[in-house]
């Protein structure tokens, strides 16, 4: 482990930036898109639960079906880290306080019934697809229009995953199982 003491820059702090963005208005984006950062991995963490647990008739497509929805939110997560930190921020880490910056609630440890688990899914996409939203207006309003871009290209991705959600929840999807006694 390394002995080295000197912190190179503070959380939650903002410096110059390469971008020429002026730094209050960097500050506006880097929280923001810290929030949205958090959110990503409370999502992550979420899917890859439900990827852990799935179970029943169609386990295996709702297995991989989770695996890819997770990997597109960590992929996202990565573009708005990276994103932050070119802005002079420094991008939100570990497990509190991404909980603590997070706008939107992960479900919580316990097990639920598949259709349960994705309509929480579907509930959580949909708080994050109001959020990036939001998100895309401040910087636009604030003239980052690269971030306002990335995060719109994110937002694409989150939609279609929050769609094929909306799909697998149809009536007629989702096999219950008959209780057997």
């Amino acid at each position: 482990m390394s002995t080295q003491k000197t912190v190179r820059q503070q959380a939650d702090t903002v410096e110059e930036n390469a971008l020429r963005l002026e730094q209050e208005k960097a500050e506006q984006i880097v929280d923001a898109l810290n929030s949205e950062l958090a959110n990503a991995y409370v999502l992550y963490h979420q899917l890859k639960k439900h990827h852990w647990v799935v179970e029943g008739a169609e386990f295996r497509d709702l297995h991989l079906f989770f695996e890819e929805a997770y990997e597109h939110a960590e992929e996202g997560a990565d573009l708005i880290a990276e994103r932050a930190q070119a802005l002079g921020g420094v991008p939100v880490s570990g497990p509190t306080n991404l909980e603590q910056r997070a706008t939107v609630e992960f479900e919580g440890e316990d097990v639920y019934d598949l259709r349960t688990m994705m309509e929480n899914d579907l509930e959580m996409y949909g708080d994050i697809i109001e959020s990036m939203r939001d998100s895309i207006e401040l910087a636009t309003n604030l003239g980052d229009h690269a971030t306002a871009h990335m995060l719109r290209e994110i937002l694409f991705e989150v939609e279609d995953d929050a769609h094929h959600f909306e799909h697998y929840l149809e009536d007629e999807t989702l096999v219950l199982e008959q209780a057997t006694h």
